[in-house]
Parts: structure tokens; sequence; C-alpha cells
């Protein structure tokens, strides 16, 4: 066999081109790379190291070896430098001995290449001369970014000029030139890479490669639109058909980072480089330097890359209860995870570029000791305008809790839950008449519960009143409209309700049809079975706070020293030291589930301050836990005039003719281990009543945490609605009432909460 016809030799083991090796006689080998130091000590460490010039390959190494180090122990060696990225195969032999041959720019790249786990010298020759189509959307500055390419020894070429690989520069990453890029990119199969280097905060990547796994850019536009919500009303205003342009606020030198940052981004991709990191978003913060990574994950529903009939689908399935065991803990609040799983378990939801939650943070203003989060705007107000929202108190999500952890996890669980709860296209509609669909649709007055003469005055009311107590328009049962079916725990089948009372609508003018949706039995929750059970628990809150507020009703009040636990202690000694008083009143109603109203007010306020939140819980401890947490919740809106006070409601106060509540005044409470035994005893009791349970699931398969709206038709809202039935029924059958309340002596002050 001839030379020419010999197997090629190789690969070649050799010290990574980013690190040098030097002796100490007597001492060690010290092997040097630019982040550590490392010592090789024993008989033939010089020797071992003198070989790994790149000339042999690692039978060859050992062999050579042998005489100063057992084959053994080379072995070992080796293999630790191979692990401590010092040591690699080359394939190309040693550098030539001519600097000629091996220019200090190519040894310099080879040299990084080599530090990323590379072979330096195959990736440095698949980066160099490489040609890269540069494509800008918008005011880019194409011919900086053509020699910035060209610096790194990169060919920039036109999109049509056959390279396998695009660096597409935008002003923002929604200019509406970028979407059709990316259309035309994917289609082509060629990966690509998007890059904001002119903005004051520089955005680079993520790489987007129609043939693999990850996301599309139609995933991330998703995100991005999401959060930026509260400008399309300005751009709507303005006639834009794209982002506003931002004032210029940077530098040339910050620029030039940005820039080059994405030229080095696309020869890592170009060079074979695959790390975590080319699936995020970088944003460069151009006045400290620090970058942050956003990762950006595929939608599993992403119509461009995914299946977008998940959700329809999810939703046209029954929904069927299974055992789940609870968290052990009270702080649990008879969930399937503890708080601090969930934050561990979905945390990586929250980011302010690519998460489902922009941020969550503490809420400022409350005494030192409580605990309350911010996790952003109330999407259930959307469609509103900023000054309408701004007088209402629960103008964004937030969560409570005993414990910072609860607070948090609650925040969360509450962004989650409206963003699930937003129309977003791909939920399962049909659109027919009520008379069309027959005995399984469901006329939306049986559970939005507006009198007919709170439509008559509905202009009038609408005008003077916060959105969360507008009367909606009439609905016809001849007009078609969308419908999407829920199902029914109780008489399992699915029924039909109109998709306007079941999703927030972000359609500008709303929904055609005039109805809208509240979060009013909506839940997110650890499992999609302790979601059913707080979404009606939330029901049960509200029906028997608007029994209570509407008729003006005198409740006793609940003894807050027979409730001893440390976290009521802890909780009442900081309302004291910030001067406020604090009670509590038992709201339960003929349902028979605990049901608590915890009020505060500053000691000496002229102005009455008056705060309150309400729970309700199967054990009534935990619900006085969830009302004295939720009016510690309000307390910051209120301070800040979110709302202007209400008039003084009498009933806010305790009933003196009445003994007060302890926890003996409920019937014992036994604590199931099993969600599953709670959603049956909900299903009973609702059953019992002659009502009906009604569950859509709205969990998204980008999220993973569990999202249900719950319906029980008859149930009432704690919002202004007067429509006949047990908001005139239940005080008169409980013996609170002699007679029902006339619909002109109702409480004309609507709930404020």
């Amino acid at each position: 066999m001839t030379e020419a016809q010999s197997p090629a030799r190789g690969p070649f083991v050799a010290l990574k081109r980013h690190v040098r090796a030097v002796s100490v006689p007597g001492e060690a080998v010290f092997v040097w790379s630019d982040q550590d130091l490392t010592a090789v000590r024993g008989a033939g460490a010089e020797t071992l190291l003198g070989l790994l010039d790149g000339s042999r390959t690692l039978p060859e190494l050992l062999h050579d070896a042998a005489e100063a180090m057992p084959a053994e122990v080379a072995c070992r060696v080796v293999r630790r430098l191979a692990e401590a990225n010092l040591v690699g195969y080359r394939h190309d032999g040693p550098c030539p001995a001519d600097p000629a041959g091996c220019s200090a720019e190519r040894s310099a790249a080879e040299a990084y290449w080599d530090r990323a786990g590379l072979d330096g010298a195959v990736a440095d020759g698949a980066v160099r001369g490489r040609a890269v189509a540069v494509i800008g959307v918008g005011a880019v500055d194409r011919e900086a970014a053509r020699a910035a390419c060209r610096a790194s020894g990169v060919r920039p070429v036109g999109e049509d000029d056959g390279a396998d690989f695009a660096l597409v520069l935008c002003e923002d990453y929604l200019m509406p030139g970028v979407r059709e890029v990316a259309e035309r990119l994917r289609a082509a199969g060629r990966p690509w890479l998007p890059a904001s280097p002119f903005a004051a905060e520089p955005w680079t990547g993520p790489v987007f490669d129609p043939d693999g796994d990850g996301a599309c850019w139609t995933c991330l536009a998703h995100r991005l639109r999401e959060h930026r919500r509260g400008e399309l009303s300005v751009r709507r205003a303005l006639g834009l058909d794209r982002p506003g342009a931002r004032p210029a606020s940077s530098l040339p030198a910050v620029r030039a980072v940005g820039l080059h940052s994405a030229v080095l981004e696309a020869s890592k991709w170009l060079a074979g480089l695959r790390t975590p990191e080319q699936r995020a978003v970088c944003v460069l913060d151009g006045l400290t330097l620090r970058i942050a990574q956003h990762p950006v994950s595929r939608r599993p529903q992403c119509p461009s890359c995914g299946d977008p009939t998940l959700v329809a689908e999810r939703t046209r399935r029954p929904v069927v209860p299974v055992s789940r065991p609870k968290a052990e803990g009270s702080g649990s609040n008879d969930r399937a995870l503890s708080a601090e799983q969930m934050l561990e378990r979905h945390g990586h939801l929250i980011g302010p570029v690519t998460g489902i939650v922009t941020e969550v943070r503490p809420m400022a203003g409350l005494p030192e000791g409580l605990h309350a989060y911010d996790s952003g705007h109330n999407l259930a107000l959307r469609g509103h305008s900023p000054e309408t929202v701004r007088r209402v108190l629960r103008a964004r999500s937030s969560g409570k809790g005993a414990t910072a952890a609860e607070a948090r996890a609650s925040a969360l669980c509450e962004a989650v839950e409206r963003y699930c709860g937003t129309r977003q296209g791909d939920e399962a509609t049909v659109t027919d008449t009520m008379a069309g669909l027959g005995a399984g649709a469901v006329h939306p007055n049986a559970y939005q519960l507006f009198h007919e003469r709170q439509y008559a005055d509905r202009a009038r009311w609408n005008a003077s009143h916060t959105p969360f107590h507008h009367v909606c328009a009439p609905f016809d049962p001849r007009r078609p409209t969308e419908w999407t079916p829920v199902w029914s725990l109780t008489a399992g089948v699915h029924r039909l309700l109109p998709t306007s009372t079941l999703y927030f609508d972000c359609a500008p003018g709303g929904s055609p049809d005039g109805l809208w949706a509240d979060s009013n039995g909506n839940a997110a929750g650890s499992s999609t079975e302790d979601a059913v059970v707080q979404g009606f628990l939330e029901l049960v809150e509200r029906d028997a706070v608007a029994l209570w507020w509407y008729n003006r009703l005198r409740r006793p009040g609940v003894d807050l020293d027979a409730f001893d636990a440390p976290w009521l202690t802890g909780l009442r000694e900081a309302l004291g030291r910030s001067g406020r008083r604090v009670w509590a009143l038992d709201l339960t109603s003929d349902l028979g589930i605990p049901v608590v109203a915890a009020v505060s007010r500053s000691a000496d306020a002229e102005v009455p301050d008056t705060v309150y939140g309400f729970g309700a819980h199967f054990d009534p401890r935990l619900a006085l836990r969830r009302a004295l947490t939720e009016m510690v919740q309000m307390l910051p809106p209120a301070a800040a005039g979110a709302a202007p006070p209400a008039p003084e409601q009498p009933q806010l106060l305790p009933d003196p003719g009445q003994s007060a509540r302890t926890p003996a005044s409920w019937p014992p409470y036994v604590r199931n281990d099993d969600l599953l035994a709670d959603v049956d005893a909900v299903r009973g009791l609702v059953a019992a009543h002659g009502m009906e349970l009604l569950v859509l699931d709205q969990t998204r398969p980008d999220v993973g945490i569990p999202v249900v709206k719950v319906i029980v038709p008859g149930l009432r809202h704690f919002y202004a609605r007067f429509a006949p039935g047990r908001l005139y029924d239940v005080p008169v059958r409980l013996g609170l009432l002699n007679g029902p309340t006339v619909y002109e002596e109702l409480n004309s002050v609507p709930l404020a909460l």
C-alpha cells in the first residue's frame, strides 16, 4: 500500500490553543489557561506534557510516554486535563512552524474556538470566508453590519445570494417586516439570527433553526406582544402599524458592541457551537454592560411550529378529576404543591422579555412583616381606558399570603390565571344562535345575573361606575354568536356558553355580542383538582359577600383571639404598629362553607380608610387566613388612592347582638388528604342545592400551570348584579330578613375590591 493509499492518521492529541505549559524542574508542570492554573506533578509529567504538541494520536502518545510514565497513569492525566478543557483532539496536526502559515489573527481565533470546546482549526475554517445573508428591517445601518461581518472573517451577502445562514437586523423585534422575513427564511429551511443592535439596550438572538426542535419566530413574537398590550391603544390612536419610535439614547460604542455581539453569535453557529444560550434573547444593558438572557421556549400550540388545535381539543375533552394527594402544611392551602414547590417548578415563567409574567415584586407601602406581591397589569381590564382602569382598586394582578413565598406564588398564579383566561384565537368555538344549539346552550343571564332594570339603565350606570360593575348589553338569543363547550361535573355532559363570557377579549371594541368576561371563578392551581376547588370556593365566597353587602346584613364578628396561630399574632401586631385596627365577620351562607370578611381601618383616621378582604374554605381557619391576607393585599392600592373612599357601611361592623364566632361555631372540619375527595364534596354540595357545576379547562400548553374557570349558574357575583334569585331569597330562608329586600332598597354602593 502506498503512502497516498494509507489510512489518514488522527485525530491528534494536543494541549488546546488557549493553553500554555511551563515546567518548573523538581516542582511541577504548570498548565495555564486564561481562566485557571493546573499543576501536573509526578515522574514523567514534563515528558508527557512535552509530547502534547498535536503530532501524535492517543495510542502514539501513550507509547512514546511509556518510558517516563506508565500508560494507565498517562491516560488518567490526559483524561483529567481533557475534562478541564485543557487538552483536546486536533484534526490537522501541529501548527506550522512558519509564522506566516499560522498568523497571529488566525492563531487567536483558533484558540478562541478551542476554548469553546471545538477543534479550533476546523471551527475557524468553517467560519472564515463563509457567506452570511445580512437583512435589514427598518432604519438600520446595513453597511456597518457588513463591515462588522468582514472584520470577523465572515462574508456578507444579500438574502438571495445563496447563504445558508441569515443575520436579520431590525429597529424592533415587532417591526411588521420581521414577520415576513421569518416566514421566508422558515420556508427556505434557513437558520437565522435576529438582532436589534442599535437600540438603547441591544438585543441579540435567539437562533431560529427550522430543522431543530426549538422555538420559532411566532413563539417569540407571541410573548413579546403580550407584554406590550399597553401600547395598542396608543398605536391605534396614532394610526401606527408598528411599535412607536423611541427617543435615541445610545452611544456609538454601545451600538458597536451590540452589532459585533450579533456577528459573534452568527459566527458561533457557523463554527458548529451549540449552547442553551443560543435559544435565548440576550439583552445588553448599555449603562452597566450586564447581559441578561431570556430563554425562548417553544409553544406547543404555535400555529407555525406546533399544533394550533391543542387548546381547542383540550377544551372539548371531559374534565376528569383524579386522585391527587395534598401537600403538607396549612401554607399549602390544601393544594397539591406547597408555595415553595410551585415557585421552584414554575419560576421560569417570570421574565420581562419572554416570560408569561414580566415580574413578581413586593408591593410597596405594606407594614413591616406583612406580605403581598404585584405581578403586573390585570388582564381582566383589557379594553378599558387608562383613566377608567386607574379608578379600579384591583387594576393590577397581585398575590397574598401569610409568608413571602405564599404571596409570591399567589401573585404568579393570579397573573397566569389572567393570561390563560385571555382570548388568544385558538379557543374551541362554534357559531350559532341559542335556538340553533338546542338544550345544551346556557343563556348568559343564568350566571351573569343582571336585572332587566339594570339593562334599561346601563348607559347612565356605566358612565359613573368602574369596569367591574358595568352592565353588559342584553343578550339576543336570535343572533348568531360564538359559543364554547364547558364540562358539567354534575351532569357529565358538555354545555355551551357564549365565548365572550369565558375569555377576556383583547379585540378593539370588545366582543360583537356585547358581552364580556369577568374573573369570577377563574383559578390557577398546582393541579386541575385544586384549581377546580379554589375556583368553586371563590364562587362561594363572592356569593356570600353579595348576600351580605347588597342586603346590608349585620353579621356576627369572629373572635380572633380564639384562632391562635403565630402567623395571625404577627399580622395583628404588624397592623397595630402601623396604627390600624382589624376585625372579622362571619358571612357563611346556606351553603355551609365558612366564609369570612376581614376589615381594617386606621384607629385615628379623620377620613375613613376602610379596607377589607374575603376568604372561603372548608376549614374556618383557612377561611380566616385567606380573608386577612387578602385584606393586607388591599392596603397599598387603597393608600395610593386607587379608588375613592366609599361611604361608611354599617354592615362592616360586627352585630353587637350576636356572639362572636370561634372555630367551634362551625361544624367540625375533617381534612381530606386527597383533593379528589374535595372535588367530590363540591360536586355533591352543588347538586344538593339544585345547581350545576360547570368547568372550563383554560390551561395553555406553553404554561404548564393548570387553569380553570368554574361556573355555577345561580350563585351571585359580588359585583352589582341584581337579577331575581339567591340575592333576595337566601337571607329570608336563613332568617336574617323577614322578607326580600326590594330592588330599590338594595345597597346602591357597589363593593369596591
